[in-house]
């Protein structure tokens, strides 16, 4: 196993509803593409040519500097066995990385576990958004959901400090420690006391940030602007999580498609300078999922679900490139319209696990899978 520094971070962007991996990484010199897409393949001259055979969306271009520097790494096919088309088991099936059953658990919180068995950090893991992501769920380990960073706390509207520090002392008092406790109320006492410690310790990020990145107005944005901050109040945090979509385009996907884009790549591109700005790049390393791809014909105005996908991997350390096959057009060679896929997504995980975050992935990833060389 990996030896490696304690401070490395993995930032986790789920692009949710089935990001279209044919119009994300295009083979925009394979005739078959255009034959399959007469309505929403993107022309030639419109794809940002970064290889021979395959291109990038053109509303990718705020990114393109870090494909330049060798910071992106394409992780081409990426899907599982027997894939389901349905959003919410193919997100389960990412989420806990079990294809054949329903998981127990999900791979990020078994993550935190094993980073802070004890638990003595309840921000090792922390989720930008309203709802916990499965993924980050694993019994016994503490995870912060936060929406807006800016007002994130408990009882943020009381407007009067004293009444609101009393109402917080009683709070307190009610989750704090007994041993009269039944196990329910236990549990339920660690979780607030948790949530008291976790939102006392994020309240301080934003005001230890500064930054000149000026990050866009969008929701995506104001996501990884908040990771950013967290980041730089070095408050112990390892895993963060974010989403972004719907990326179902079964309908007015040019458009649609393209808008998703430019929010994801103008995010991810700010992120990245603040993350340089404050000597984090080469700590972090971003990845950016979907629970599947989608058909390879057009549905006469967008595309419907489909398998086999596109991932990518970003960061300081990450050595960029295309990793995994390109799933074949011909045919002959998909069924049922879907690309099939030609990397388990488990390569990946265990990759990162290993390899970044020195942890055995085994366990987690339920196997052994190969791993690639992007770090």
């Amino acid at each position: 196993m990996t030896s490696i520094k304690k401070d490395r971070s993995l930032v986790i962007i789920e692009l949710q509803g089935g990001n279209d991996a044919l119009n994300t990484v295009v083979p925009y010199n394979n005739g078959l593409y255009y034959d399959f897409r007469p309505t929403v393949g993107i022309p030639q001259e419109e794809v940002i040519q970064v290889h021979g055979e395959f291109g990038l969306n053109p509303s990718m271009s705020p990114m393109k500097h870090l494909w330049d520097q060798g910071k992106i790494a394409v992780i081409n096919g990426i899907g599982y066995p027997s894939p389901n088309r349905s959003h919410f088991r193919s997100r389960d099936v990412w989420y806990t990385a079990e294809p054949d059953k329903i998981g127990a658990e999900g791979w990020l919180g078994a993550t935190i576990r094993d980073l802070d068995p004890t638990g003595e950090n309840v921000l090792t893991g922390v989720n930008f958004g309203r709802a916990l992501p499965r993924a980050m769920v694993s019994k016994g380990v503490p995870v912060a959901s936060v929406g807006n960073l800016e007002t994130y706390g408990l009882m943020p509207n009381m407007k009067d400090e004293t009444a609101r520090r009393q109402a917080l002392e009683s709070f307190s008092r009610i989750y704090g420690p007994s041993q009269a406790k039944d196990a329910v109320a236990q549990v339920l006492g660690e979780t607030g006391t948790n949530a008291l410690r976790g939102a006392d310790m994020l309240r301080t990020a934003p005001m230890k940030y500064s930054s000149d990145v000026e990050y866009a107005d969008t929701p995506i944005a104001d996501a990884l602007r908040n990771i950013a901050q967290v980041m730089s109040a070095d408050l112990g945090t390892r895993i963060y999580y974010a989403q972004h979509g719907s990326f179902d385009t079964h309908s007015n996907e040019r458009n649609a498609h393209a808008k998703l884009w430019t929010d994801v790549s103008t995010a991810v591109a700010d992120f990245y300078q603040d993350l340089e700005e404050h000597g984090l790049a080469d700590e972090t390393l971003i990845l950016v999922w979907s629970e599947f791809g989608r058909r390879i014909r057009d549905n006469g105005a967008g595309t419907d679900h489909g398998s086999g996908g596109v991932a990518f991997t970003i960061g300081g350390a990450i050595h960029g490139g295309f990793y995994g096959e390109f799933p074949s057009l011909r045919p002959e060679d998909h069924s049922e319209g879907d690309l099939h896929f030609t990397t388990d997504f488990r390569s990946t995980y265990a990759t990162i696990l290993d390899k970044w975050l020195g942890l055995d992935p085994q366990p987690i990833v339920h196997g052994n899978f190969e791993q690639f060389a992007f770090v």
